[in-house]
């Protein structure tokens, strides 16, 4: 019997069929993005690493793949998350005992001249932004079920992509819409990116808290520790950054008459502290590659509010990943725009030489 449909309307029910399969798959999957996104962070940041020990120390594919896995869990999984927990409990206890904020608040309004809220309002602030610092943390801090899962996805789909590598690249490279060159230069593109936004600005955050903790320790800043895992996030946020933590601190510090304190405060942080952000940032360009603040600070905005804190790496990256594809379709379409181009321009004399033609032969 034949079938009612023409070949061309098959193929629009079938690309229709796949988009609405992807669909209810990707809902599905919605609340473990991150398990995926991680898995493919890991994966571009390692596969070098893989390589070296799998290639030319000749490692087994199988043991390299553990290492690496558990290397990450101990390495970046398990002290982010420890951090972000830590950060969110501190958070919390301010937010049931509000008095010492009031009391920096008030340092601050003194040291400045300048009426910030009222109490009211200021322990409103304060609680409703110990619910937000909840609400941003991941699951897989709490100690739920979605921390198996999550945790689980993210570690089982890396196993699979450096197990079957060579199948999964040529995976990537069979449906993606893109020649060997151009794929050769969006996976260079993806990977400098990967370890820019990733290890580079992970490597600058760590450097400046630390910096800034030992800072506030030195000139006698109460809860040091604290301060530095504030400052380890705000770092992630170009060009204000880590001076939200130390300015303030310096500011109390002059408003309770250690002038001292405040000024050696103020000088660490703008000689020390912010140059060394600048010096780094420089040092790693020149080997993983540079993403402009602006793209950074608009990922951060577009990614917090879907991925919680981790949307301090994922955000900017994914952004980044968008710019490189985009720049990648236009090298990739240039060809085509000049060959139709070149196609159109002898039409185009031809056209001129008929209304030359006409003109001559109108006036003759």
């Amino acid at each position: 019997m034949a079938n009612i449909y023409t070949p061309r309307q098959q193929r629009i029910l079938l690309i229709t069929s796949l988009i609405v399969i992807a669909g209810f798959i990707i809902y599905g999957l919605r609340h473990y993005a991150t398990a995926f996104l991680g898995a493919a962070i890991l994966f571009v940041v390692f596969r070098p690493w893989f390589h070296k020990l799998t290639t030319e120390k000749q490692w087994n594919k199988r043991l390299v793949t553990v290492l690496l896995m558990l290397f990450s869990l101990i390495v970046i999984i398990m002290p982010f998350a420890v951090l972000s927990g830590l950060l969110v409990d501190r958070i919390q206890e301010y937010a049931r005992n509000p008095n010492q904020i009031l009391d920096l608040v008030k340092q601050l309004e003194k040291a400045t001249g300048f009426k910030i809220t009222t109490e009211q309002n200021i322990r409103q602030m304060v609680t409703q932004g110990a619910s937000f610092a909840s609400r941003q943390v991941p699951l897989i801090l709490v100690g739920t079920l979605d921390f198996i899962v999550i945790l689980g996805l993210l570690y089982f789909a890396l196993y699979f992509m450096f197990m079957e590598e060579k199948a999964f690249m040529k995976g990537l490279q069979r449906y993606l819409p893109f020649d060997q060159k151009t794929l050769n230069e969006l996976g260079e593109s993806l990977k400098n990116n990967t370890n820019a936004n990733v290890l580079g600005q992970a490597l600058v955050s760590l450097v400046q808290a630390i910096l800034t903790g030992v800072t506030l320790w030195i000139f006698g800043t109460p809860d040091p520790a604290f301060w530095g895992m504030i400052a380890f996030f705000m770092a992630f946020i170009p060009i204000l950054g880590t001076p939200l933590v130390w300015g303030p601190a310096a500011l109390i510090k002059f408003s309770q008459g250690a002038t001292g304190e405040g000024l050696g405060i103020l000088l660490v942080g703008v000689i020390v502290i912010i140059n060394i952000d600048n010096l780094l940032r420089i040092m790693l360009a020149k080997k993983m590659g540079d993403v402009h603040p602006l793209i950074t600070l608009t990922g951060i905005v577009l990614g917090v509010p879907i991925f919680g804190i981790l949307g301090l790496v994922v955000g900017p990256l994914l952004l980044s990943y968008f710019i490189v594809l985009m720049h990648v379709f236009e090298r990739q379409n240039r060809p085509q725009r000049v060959e139709i181009a070149a196609d159109e321009t002898p039409i185009k004399e031809r056209a001129t030489e008929k209304g030359i033609n006409s003109t001559g032969q109108a006036n003759d």
